[in-house]
């Protein structure tokens, strides 16, 4: 166990270089938009959508880019785009878009001049080592790091959300699927 040991160390390196500033700017963000839309590519992309389930499970108003139920990104909207090196194509050129049409832009990344970071009107910096090299290097494969930190992350907002709004376990899983 002790390579566990070592990834364990790993990540509450990252998670103590994680801003608790930008966490509550990422919150009075979030807490402004009339709607919330997840985007991400891969691993990002699979984290972001469990960020989009906690959220609706706690009453936002909230889509994932890319699913067939999403509908268009209006003003008043915040895009949350993910992206562990800043530099993913699609991730960018969607952002690019949402932002000259006024969206109001959450960039998560681990690297603070990255293109993503660098067009968002605010950022979260998770600088956990992803496949590009940037970020808190690793002995994990590719951006093991950077997801596992940005999981944790997300899930420490939702709870304080949670909380500002007073959704206890129980209301939560009143959202949760009831069909299993």
């Amino acid at each position: 166990m002790e390579l566990l040991s070592e990834v364990l160390a790993e990540i509450m390196t990252v998670m103590d270089k994680v801003d608790e500033k930008e966490i509550k700017s990422t919150i009075k963000l979030l807490n402004s938009g009339r709607r919330i839309f997840i985007l991400g590519e891969g691993r990002s992309g699979l984290q972001g959508k469990a960020f989009a389930m906690r959220l609706m499970h706690i009453g936002f108003n909230v889509f994932v880019i890319g699913e067939t139920i999403t509908p268009s990104v209006q003003t008043g909207d915040v895009l949350v785009a993910i992206s562990g090196s800043g530099t993913t194509s699609t991730t960018i050129e969607l952002a690019e878009k949402a932002k000259k049409a006024g969206i109001k832009i959450l960039g998560i990344t681990s690297e603070r001049k990255s293109p993503l970071a660098e067009m968002a009107n605010e950022i979260l910096i998770i600088p956990g080592a992803t496949k590009t090299g940037s970020g808190i290097k690793s002995i994990q494969l590719l951006s093991s790091l950077f997801d596992q930190t940005l999981h944790i992350t997300l899930d420490f907002i939702c709870l304080l959300l949670s909380r500002e709004r007073s959704i206890s376990n129980e209301a939560a899983k009143k959202q949760h699927s009831n069909m299993e």
